[in-house]
């Protein structure tokens, strides 16, 4: 496979795409590259203010619009003004070990924001969606485990890391059940999935304090990469020639940079049996359920 980079993005006229998240960091890279190359890209902010500085910097068509993944209500409002028809819908938002909080709905906040708002944007979507969905994972969903019995950390002694490895296993997860219900609907949309790496990002703030955390910001420079590094995995997630449920990342040392591409992913990303009651309780929790009827089985020889 060669290198892909930003070059490599086609010609995207005529499709619309949504990012959220798209206001910095890696969602304003991928959203400025996809509206550099022709498409018409919605900016799904929490902060409109922040949105429309993002967008004075990007190229073409752009246009922000408010989306607050941690309210499901905010999540539902966003889906019900996008009437068009989508090409591209970019999963990117998302926290990390941010302090203990809840969401709107009371969900833990780093699943409720990274995987359960996602979970319920794509599904409202869903029927206006004609070419891919990517969702932005990380490497830390390896240390991830689902507690199906207490996703949102209620009984247990509450560890943001672990909270955040979670929801990026859930983000995982949650693409090869999307990919394996489009596949039995007939749909031709792709589930794809990414990750960016280890990129400086706006992501990493809860994390800033000083000297210790100096000191390992220093010891991790040889494996870090800007923006636009991070952000190639997501891209390439969207427009590179994948099959479904391809799960794109840099392939570079310890899978921190480098090139970008298809990559593995942990034992338990790949549950499928854990995928669909994830999948099932994900609808419990949101309300939102797959919009898509199975297709039928073709009829038997006569």
């Amino acid at each position: 496979m060669s290198t892909f980079t930003l070059q490599s993005i086609p010609d995207l006229s005529g499709t619309t795409a949504i990012v959220t998240g798209a206001n910095t960091g890696l969602g304003r890279v991928t959203a400025s590259a996809l509206a550099e190359r022709g498409a018409r890209v919605l900016l799904a902010v929490r902060s409109t203010d922040k949105g429309r500085q993002a967008a004075l910097t990007m190229p073409g068509d752009v246009e922000v619009r408010r989306l607050d993944l941690a309210d499901l209500s905010s999540v539902r409002a966003f889906a019900d003004e996008v009437q068009e028809p989508i090409d591209l819908l970019i999963n990117n938002a998302g926290l990390m070990t941010p302090p203990r909080g809840r969401t709107a709905d009371g969900f833990e906040l780093q699943f409720g924001t990274n995987h359960l708002g996602h979970f319920a944007l794509t599904n409202l979507l869903l029927p206006r969606v004609r070419g891919r969905v990517v969702t932005v994972s990380s490497m830390g969903h390896r240390v991830g485990r689902i507690d199906l019995e207490d996703p949102n950390w209620e009984r247990r002694a509450y560890r943001p890391m672990l909270a955040y490895g979670q929801s990026k296993l859930a983000n995982l997860l949650f693409a090869a059940e999307l990919q394996r219900r489009l596949a039995a609907a007939g749909s031709a949309v792709l589930a794809m999935s990414s990750h960016p790496g280890v990129a400086m990002t706006d992501l990493m703030r809860p994390q800033e304090v000083r000297g210790r955390e100096m000191l390992r910001e220093r010891a991790l420079r040889p494996f870090l990469q800007d923006t636009v590094g991070g952000a190639l995995p997501t891209v390439q997630a969207a427009v590179g020639d994948l099959p479904g449920d391809s799960f794109v990342g840099p392939r570079g040392a310890l899978r921190t940079r480098r090139d970008s591409g298809p990559v593995g992913r942990s034992r338990r990303a790949r549950d499928a049996q854990m995928a669909r009651r994830l999948w099932t309780l994900s609808e419990e929790l949101t309300g939102v359920t797959f919009p898509l009827t199975a297709e039928a089985p073709a009829p038997s020889g006569s």
